[in-house]
């Protein structure tokens, strides 16, 4: 399964056949064999001392939720021990990357666990660091003041972000990274090919998702806005209205609506999109072949592919509600 998550994070850079949700794509810039992110829900979330919390995360074949308690809870693949959670207290927020996961403390310092060929876990240094996110090679942390900070695979500028100000929120990508600023336009770096970078335009926005080949936001009037590639009509989310978060990876798009269902777009080969049934849902999160859901009582959801036992969430409880 980890060659098929790898498999579906290449395609969105050598398939010269994908559509742009923009614009059509030229060229493929040359890219290693690597899992690609899943994004986390990404709906601006605060505690009480004005922490954006995660407290669920579906990652490459992995899942991470965050007790009350302040540990953390993790499931599916350990290859690279992304697992490895069992030591974290004091938690925040939570977010698993493609075969890495990084936890926010409550004394705003970071720690994280799994693959690190990149530098992606080297974030031991971070202080006053209000939310994080995972991608797929790369790590993200928001400051306290409104700046970034990024450590991890940079191949196309995704680490680019130290000119960044007044940013309230944060997505890690596949090759790419999104910031949300306070006045509710969007910056973007790293990657764009499938046009995932053209959020220029973009007003109103009170929530960011970055997934493998394209950008989700969420606006204020609950409509949503992509761009990227709409090869799997990720990108046929036009209709959809009453959203309060917006979760992607690169084949599917999950939206949670004000009611506690779940809409989705896009193709979904292992069942991910079966989301239809679900109720009392508080928070959401894509991962790469899988999907998972919070619910008002603290219990979790999953739909999609389960080799790695990624969706062996049945008998969590105790998560963190919104």
């Amino acid at each position: 399964m980890r060659k098929i998550v790898k498999l579906l994070g290449s395609c969105a850079l050598v398939a010269l056949v994908f559509s742009g949700c923009v614009n059509e794509a030229a060229s493929a810039p040359e890219q290693s064999d690597v899992a690609i992110s899943a994004s986390e829900s990404e709906r601006i979330d605060k505690n009480e001392n004005g922490i954006n919390r995660e407290v669920i995360s579906a990652g490459g074949t992995h899942t991470v939720g965050l007790r009350t308690d302040g540990t953390v809870i993790a499931v599916g693949n350990n290859e690279y021990g992304q697992l490895d959670v069992s030591s974290w207290e004091d938690i925040v927020s939570v977010s698993a990357g493609g075969t890495h996961t990084v936890g926010l403390r409550g004394d705003g310092t970071v720690v994280a666990v799994g693959a690190n060929s990149f530098g992606q876990l080297d974030v031991s240094s971070w202080s006053d660091i209000v939310s994080v996110s995972a991608g797929g090679l790369h790590t993200v942390g928001l400051r306290g003041d409104g700046t970034v900070v990024a450590v991890g695979a940079n191949s196309f500028g995704q680490l680019d972000v130290s000119s960044w100000s007044d940013i309230v929120a944060v997505s890690a990508g596949g090759l790419h990274t999104v910031g949300l600023k306070e006045d509710g336009t969007v910056v973007a770096v790293g990657d764009d090919f499938f046009n995932q970078l053209d959020v220029s335009s973009w007003s109103d926005i009170v929530s960011v998702s970055a997934g493998g080949m394209h950008t989700v936001g969420l606006r204020e009037d609950g409509t949503v806005v992509v761009s990227g590639t709409d090869s799997f009509d990720q990108c046929d989310v036009s209709h959809w209205e009453d959203i309060v978060a917006v979760s992607n990876w690169g084949m599917v798009v999950l939206g949670l609506k004000e009611d506690g269902t779940v809409v989705s777009a896009g193709t979904a080969p292992f069942g991910q999109s079966d989301v239809s049934s679900w109720t009392d849902i508080t928070a959401i999160s894509t991962g790469g072949v899988h999907v998972v859901g919070l619910k008002g009582d603290g219990t979790v959801v999953a739909a999609g592919s389960n080799d790695d036992n990624q969706c062996d969430v049945t008998d969590w409880k105790d998560i963190v509600t919104r």
